[in-house]
């Protein structure tokens, strides 16, 4: 058997075959370029017009950071090292990470879908536990959505957690499905 040298690997023939036969799919494809920003579909259509909205800090400033349902905001983050989040977040980033807490009131039970323009952690929180989500993916193509998380909800008041974003501002859209 033929050996070939890959950065100081030694790699048999058949292994190299098997790598490069591999079905397109199952490789990460590439992020599609945009020529212009596209208006996202049905049911996120409100991500196009973000209200201004200062995330908390702590439980108690929660009043002041409502995110209603089907209403997009720009969100002003704070550092990290500020925000006392009710539960620690699964992945609470760095010291030069950006975080917040937003309150959501839930008024009809259903499965809600919250959108973001970054790759920030989020964590929805109702009382002293952590609310699994149901699925998760990427936004629609050229919309400016990067992740989707879809949760199972009941009529109540929830606290969204942002922990880990790179950036001090960031977009963020709760729906339910209809």
């Amino acid at each position: 058997m033929r050996r070939i040298m890959v950065r100081g690997l030694a790699l048999g023939a058949l292994t190299l075959v098997a790598v490069a036969n591999r079905p397109a799919e199952a490789q990460e494809a590439a992020a599609p370029a945009c020529a212009a920003p596209v208006a996202p579909p049905g049911e996120l259509a409100p991500w196009t017009a973000p209200s201004q909205l200062r995330a908390a800090g702590n439980e108690a400033d929660t009043s002041r950071a409502r995110l209603p349902v089907d209403q997009a905001a720009r969100l002003t983050l704070l550092p990290t090292p500020e925000v006392r989040y009710p539960l620690r977040p699964e992945k609470p980033g760095g010291s030069v990470s950006y975080g917040g807490i937003v309150e959501i009131d839930v008024h009809e039970a259903g499965t809600y879908r919250l959108a973001l323009d970054s790759a920030a952690w989020i964590d929805l929180v109702r009382g002293e536990q952590t609310v699994k989500s149901t699925s998760h993916g990427h936004g629609p193509p050229c919309t400016g959505i990067r992740k989707m998380v879809d949760f199972l909800l009941t009529p109540g008041s929830y606290t969204l957690q942002i922990a880990a974003n790179g950036q001090p501002e960031m977009t963020v859209l709760v729906v339910r499905l209809r």
